[in-house]
């Protein structure tokens, strides 16, 4: 799993890749990991199942057993299932870049909100609010595990 940092610019390469059904396949990888590093931070180890056809709606499932607040970015991780689908199922549409570029936004959004979560473990209890990030407060942060 690469480090947390490195996966918002692998979300725009993978947003910018010239194949949309590679660029896909690899924006579903990075909202896994992404899933996967908020799994970890809360000492499980990540499923492998699936939920709905796809692991990462078993790994938002997983990270959101005893934080409700974890449910803010369920739709999210539809909308990545969601975007995926189109492009997979639908390679020949004129609008597939559009598509990657949504998939893109979104999946950046996944990452956003997790990694603000894993400074403000409150984030999300209203929305997906990052009021506490951006003033600082001092709010209770997750306790990172070290591998």
């Amino acid at each position: 799993m690469r480090p947390l940092a490195d996966i918002e610019s692998a979300i725009e390469a993978a947003g910018a890749n010239p194949d949309p059904q590679a660029g896909a396949a690899e924006l579903l990888a990075l909202s896994e990991e992404v899933l996967e590093h908020w799994v970890t931070a809360k000492g499980d180890v990540p499923t492998n199942d699936e939920r709905e056809g796809f692991r990462l709606l078993a790994l938002h499932r997983q990270g959101a057993k005893g934080d409700p607040s974890f449910n803010a970015c369920r739709e999210t991780c539809r909308e990545v299932a969601y975007h995926f689908n189109l492009i997979k199922l639908e390679p020949d549409a004129t609008e597939i870049t559009d598509r990657l570029q949504m998939m893109m936004m979104v999946s950046s959004h996944l990452y956003l909100f997790i990694s603000g979560k894993m400074q403000v473990a409150q984030l999300g209890d209203f929305c997906c609010s990052s009021r506490p990030i951006r003033t600082g407060s001092e709010a209770e942060t997750v306790k990172i595990k070290e591998a």
